[in-house]
């Protein structure tokens, strides 16, 4: 039996302690206010009162059963929300961790790049081997990091 098909019978089910409750009460309130005068198939039910009291009875453990119906969906109900909220806090904070890690990456790719500009720079200024090298050693990291860099 599919999980869909399971899901439909548990949704039937569900529903039957509440409306046999109906029905119970129905019978009940019938059998109380009612006599064969009013209509004929009652004189078939011998002592209409004592199967009055029977069915109060059944419709109380009925009552009964669909409070723990009733509770059990409501349980299962939070909890399906309670999951779903963590869900969503977790997906949330994947996110901020993800931003993070981009302000991060690119806090850190504008600080290699303005090093590289100023050591472009200080060479263009003042080409001596002492800036030549500076660039150079820049130039070997940006080279070294760059499919991380970009």
């Amino acid at each position: 039996m599919g999980m869909g098909n399971r899901q439909v019978w548990l949704n039937f089910l569900a529903l039957i302690p509440g409306t046999g409750l109906t029905v119970l009460t129905i019978a009940v309130a019938f059998l109380r206010f009612y006599d064969e005068q009013d209509f004929r198939f009652l004189e078939l039910v011998a002592q209409p009162r004592t199967w009055s009291n029977r069915l109060t009875v059944a419709a109380f453990v009925v009552a009964l059963v669909n409070f723990g119906v009733e509770w059990n969906r409501r349980n299962r109900e939070t909890s399906r929300l309670a999951r779903a909220e963590a869900r969503a806090a977790d997906e949330r904070a994947e996110k901020e961790q993800r931003r993070a890690e981009d302000k991060e990456q690119a806090t850190r790719r504008a600080a290699i790049e303005t090093e590289r500009d100023l050591a472009l720079l200080s060479f263009l200024a003042d080409p001596s081997e002492a800036n030549r090298q500076k660039l150079s050693q820049v130039l070997a990291v940006l080279n070294e990091y760059r499919d991380a860099l970009f």
